[in-house]
């Protein structure tokens, strides 16, 4: 299984707006700037996001996005599949052998877990300190 562009693009904007929460709405472009990200292409991003109520848009001079619920009750997995669809590392698995099916199916287990249990919050607070394995998941 491969993360593309929207999927990465998609967690920055929502970090991004997890670090803020509580502050109030943050624009696209503030986002863009800080990470060095077209804003048109994000722009493209948040339409499904706020789609799938998981961020909130705010109108005005000083408008932007907010997230519509608490960093601590949205799972990297709520984002991931909204922009990228379901969690599949190999199309077709029923037409596999038994034994190769069943390891399809232990690694999709296993991504989903990860992403089902690493929130926004967890996310925003992370804090690298040069400890390599502070985000190491073992599949």
């Amino acid at each position: 299984m491969k993360i593309s562009t929207k999927g990465r693009y998609g967690l920055t904007i929502m970090i991004e707006l997890a670090k803020k929460y509580g502050e109030g709405p943050v624009s696209l472009k503030a986002i863009a700037q800080a990470n060095d990200l077209s804003e048109h292409y994000l722009e493209q991003l948040i339409a499904p996001l706020r789609n799938a109520g998981l961020v909130k848009s705010i109108r005005g001079a000083y408008g932007g996005y907010v997230l519509a619920d608490e960093p601590s009750k949205i799972t990297s997995g709520d984002i991931i599949r909204v922009l990228e669809g379901p969690i599949t590392p190999v199309e077709g698995i029923e037409d596999e052998e038994p034994a190769k099916r069943e390891l399809w199916i232990r690694i999709r287990d296993a991504v989903k877990n990860v992403l089902e249990n690493t929130t926004l919050e967890d996310l925003a607070n992370h804090r690298d300190d040069g400890e390599t394995d502070a985000y190491m998941f073992y599949i």
